[in-house]
Protein backbone atom coordinates (compact mmCIF):
# COMPACT_ATOMS: atom_id res chain seq x y z
CA UNK A 1 0.00 0.00 0.00
CA UNK A 2 2.44 2.46 1.01
CA UNK A 3 4.14 1.97 -2.22
CA UNK A 4 1.45 2.49 -4.37
CA UNK A 5 1.26 5.70 -2.56
CA UNK A 6 4.40 6.12 -2.96
CA UNK A 7 4.36 5.85 -6.55
CA UNK A 8 1.72 7.52 -7.29
CA UNK A 9 3.37 10.00 -5.37
CA UNK A 10 6.67 10.45 -7.83
CA UNK A 11 3.92 10.11 -10.96
CA UNK A 12 2.85 13.37 -9.82
CA UNK A 13 5.91 14.71 -9.06
CA UNK A 14 7.18 13.69 -12.23
CA UNK A 15 4.13 15.46 -14.10
CA UNK A 16 4.20 18.32 -12.12
CA UNK A 17 7.52 19.09 -12.62
CA UNK A 18 7.71 18.78 -16.18
CA UNK A 19 4.54 20.70 -16.74
CA UNK A 20 6.42 23.43 -15.10
CA UNK A 21 9.24 23.22 -17.34
CA UNK A 22 6.72 23.06 -20.81
CA UNK A 23 5.17 26.10 -18.83
CA UNK A 24 8.28 27.90 -18.25
CA UNK A 25 9.42 26.68 -22.18
CA UNK A 26 5.95 28.06 -23.58
CA UNK A 27 6.34 31.47 -22.15
CA UNK A 28 8.89 32.35 -25.27
CA UNK A 29 8.32 29.49 -27.72
CA UNK A 30 7.65 29.09 -30.42
CA UNK A 31 8.80 32.59 -31.31
CA UNK A 32 6.53 32.57 -34.85
CA UNK A 33 2.96 30.85 -34.51
CA UNK A 34 2.33 27.62 -35.84
CA UNK A 35 -0.71 26.80 -36.85
CA UNK A 36 -2.28 23.24 -36.74
CA UNK A 37 -4.87 22.75 -39.55
CA UNK A 38 -6.61 19.95 -38.24
CA UNK A 39 -7.88 21.99 -35.45
CA UNK A 40 -7.75 25.51 -37.10
CA UNK A 41 -5.81 27.00 -34.38
CA UNK A 42 -2.22 28.70 -33.90
CA UNK A 43 0.29 28.18 -31.03
CA UNK A 44 3.09 30.66 -30.10
CA UNK A 45 4.75 31.35 -27.07
CA UNK A 46 3.17 34.30 -24.75
CA UNK A 47 5.50 36.90 -24.84
CA UNK A 48 6.58 36.57 -28.50
CA UNK A 49 2.26 36.83 -29.42
CA UNK A 50 2.00 39.70 -26.79
CA UNK A 51 5.28 41.78 -27.59
CA UNK A 52 3.75 44.48 -29.03
CA UNK A 53 1.29 44.41 -25.97
CA UNK A 54 4.27 44.34 -23.54
CA UNK A 55 6.14 46.84 -25.12
CA UNK A 56 3.92 49.69 -25.22
CA UNK A 57 3.20 49.03 -21.94
CA UNK A 58 6.67 49.20 -20.48
CA UNK A 59 7.18 52.34 -22.87
CA UNK A 60 4.18 53.61 -21.00
CA UNK A 61 4.86 53.03 -17.45
CA UNK A 62 8.16 54.23 -18.37
CA UNK A 63 7.37 57.80 -19.34
CA UNK A 64 4.30 57.87 -16.69
CA UNK A 65 5.54 56.25 -13.96
CA UNK A 66 8.85 55.80 -13.46
CA UNK A 67 11.03 58.65 -15.43
CA UNK A 68 10.17 61.45 -17.75
CA UNK A 69 11.90 63.38 -20.62
CA UNK A 70 11.84 66.49 -18.10
CA UNK A 71 13.50 64.66 -15.43
CA UNK A 72 16.36 63.05 -18.37
CA UNK A 73 17.34 66.89 -19.28
CA UNK A 74 16.76 68.31 -16.24
CA UNK A 75 19.38 65.87 -14.71
CA UNK A 76 21.55 65.84 -17.61
CA UNK A 77 21.34 70.04 -17.28
CA UNK A 78 21.94 70.20 -13.81
CA UNK A 79 25.24 67.83 -14.17
CA UNK A 80 27.00 70.97 -16.64
CA UNK A 81 28.56 73.66 -14.80
CA UNK A 82 27.70 76.67 -16.17
CA UNK A 83 30.36 78.65 -14.73
CA UNK A 84 33.13 76.83 -17.21
CA UNK A 85 30.18 77.39 -19.74
CA UNK A 86 30.27 81.12 -19.44
CA UNK A 87 33.90 81.42 -18.60
CA UNK A 88 34.06 79.44 -22.46
CA UNK A 89 31.49 81.54 -24.19
CA UNK A 90 33.80 84.83 -22.54
CA UNK A 91 37.03 83.37 -23.72
CA UNK A 92 35.14 82.97 -27.22
CA UNK A 93 33.98 85.79 -27.58
CA UNK A 94 36.49 87.90 -26.38
CA UNK A 95 38.77 86.28 -28.98
CA UNK A 96 36.74 86.70 -31.84
CA UNK A 97 36.49 90.63 -30.78
CA UNK A 98 40.00 90.64 -30.37
CA UNK A 99 40.48 89.45 -33.97
CA UNK A 100 37.71 91.65 -35.47
CA UNK A 101 39.26 95.03 -33.65
CA UNK A 102 41.63 97.00 -35.84
CA UNK A 103 45.01 96.87 -35.54
CA UNK A 104 45.28 101.06 -34.95
CA UNK A 105 42.83 100.66 -31.85
CA UNK A 106 45.17 101.18 -28.82
CA UNK A 107 45.86 98.04 -26.19
CA UNK A 108 43.79 100.56 -23.21
CA UNK A 109 41.01 100.55 -25.01
CA UNK A 110 41.10 97.15 -26.68
CA UNK A 111 41.51 96.30 -22.48
CA UNK A 112 38.37 98.24 -21.79
CA UNK A 113 36.18 96.48 -24.21
CA UNK A 114 37.43 92.94 -23.01
CA UNK A 115 36.57 94.21 -19.53
CA UNK A 116 33.49 95.64 -20.53
CA UNK A 117 32.69 92.40 -22.41
CA UNK A 118 33.87 90.00 -19.63
CA UNK A 119 31.52 91.78 -16.95
CA UNK A 120 28.23 91.55 -19.39
CA UNK A 121 28.83 87.98 -20.32
CA UNK A 122 29.33 87.01 -16.44
CA UNK A 123 26.55 89.02 -15.50
CA UNK A 124 23.56 88.12 -18.50
CA UNK A 125 25.44 84.63 -19.40
CA UNK A 126 24.47 82.65 -16.68
CA UNK A 127 20.63 83.78 -16.57
CA UNK A 128 20.89 83.51 -20.57
CA UNK A 129 21.88 79.78 -20.38
CA UNK A 130 19.46 79.02 -17.45
CA UNK A 131 16.40 80.09 -19.85
CA UNK A 132 18.48 78.35 -22.89
CA UNK A 133 18.30 75.02 -20.97
CA UNK A 134 14.61 75.51 -19.83
CA UNK A 135 13.44 76.07 -23.25
CA UNK A 136 15.38 73.07 -23.89
CA UNK A 137 13.64 70.87 -21.62
CA UNK A 138 10.38 72.78 -22.67
CA UNK A 139 11.25 71.54 -26.53
CA UNK A 140 12.29 68.02 -25.51
CA UNK A 141 9.72 67.08 -23.67
CA UNK A 142 7.41 68.26 -26.25
CA UNK A 143 8.84 67.13 -29.45
CA UNK A 144 10.41 63.77 -27.75
CA UNK A 145 8.41 60.50 -27.23
CA UNK A 146 9.88 59.10 -24.71
CA UNK A 147 7.37 55.66 -24.38
CA UNK A 148 7.75 55.41 -28.53
CA UNK A 149 11.34 55.07 -28.27
CA UNK A 150 11.16 52.34 -25.18
CA UNK A 151 8.24 50.69 -27.35
CA UNK A 152 10.43 50.66 -30.53
CA UNK A 153 13.68 49.25 -28.59
CA UNK A 154 11.57 46.63 -27.27
CA UNK A 155 9.99 45.92 -30.68
CA UNK A 156 13.25 45.16 -32.44
CA UNK A 157 14.88 43.51 -30.03
CA UNK A 158 15.79 40.09 -30.80
CA UNK A 159 13.04 37.16 -29.30
CA UNK A 160 16.22 34.96 -28.84
CA UNK A 161 18.17 37.54 -27.25
CA UNK A 162 15.08 38.70 -24.94
CA UNK A 163 14.53 34.92 -23.43
CA UNK A 164 18.54 34.54 -22.99
CA UNK A 165 18.45 37.98 -20.97
CA UNK A 166 15.22 37.22 -19.15
CA UNK A 167 16.29 33.08 -18.47
CA UNK A 168 19.66 34.49 -17.32
CA UNK A 169 18.12 36.98 -15.15
CA UNK A 170 15.22 34.94 -13.36
CA UNK A 171 17.43 31.51 -13.69
CA UNK A 172 17.19 31.05 -10.34
CA UNK A 173 13.27 31.89 -9.72
CA UNK A 174 12.64 29.83 -12.68
CA UNK A 175 14.20 26.74 -10.99
CA UNK A 176 12.42 26.77 -7.61
CA UNK A 177 9.08 26.85 -10.13
CA UNK A 178 10.22 23.65 -11.63
CA UNK A 179 10.74 22.43 -8.40
CA UNK A 180 7.56 23.45 -6.95
CA UNK A 181 5.83 21.80 -9.54
CA UNK A 182 7.49 18.45 -8.73
CA UNK A 183 6.35 18.98 -4.89
CA UNK A 184 2.98 19.92 -5.36
CA UNK A 185 2.88 17.35 -8.05
CA UNK A 186 4.16 14.41 -5.34
CA UNK A 187 1.29 15.82 -2.73
CA UNK A 188 -1.26 15.58 -4.83
CA UNK A 189 0.00 11.90 -6.18
CA UNK A 190 -0.39 10.83 -2.20
CA UNK A 191 -3.64 11.98 -1.96
CA UNK A 192 -4.62 10.66 -4.86
CA UNK A 193 -3.14 7.13 -3.39
CA UNK A 194 -4.64 7.41 -0.66
CA UNK A 195 -7.82 8.46 -1.78
CA UNK A 196 -7.61 5.46 -4.31
CA UNK A 197 -6.80 2.78 -1.46
CA UNK A 198 -9.24 4.05 0.97
CA UNK A 199 -12.44 3.74 -1.96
Amino acid sequence: MIGIILLLGLVGALIGWVTNILAIKLLFKPFEAIKIPILGISIQGLIPKRKKEIAKSIGITIEEELVSIEEVMDSFLQQQNKHQLVDFIKEKIISIVNQRLPVIVPTSLRGMINGYISTVIEEEASQVITLTMEGMIHKAATNIDLASMVEDRINNFPMEKLEEVVLKIAKNELKHIEILGGVVGFIIGLFQGIIILLL
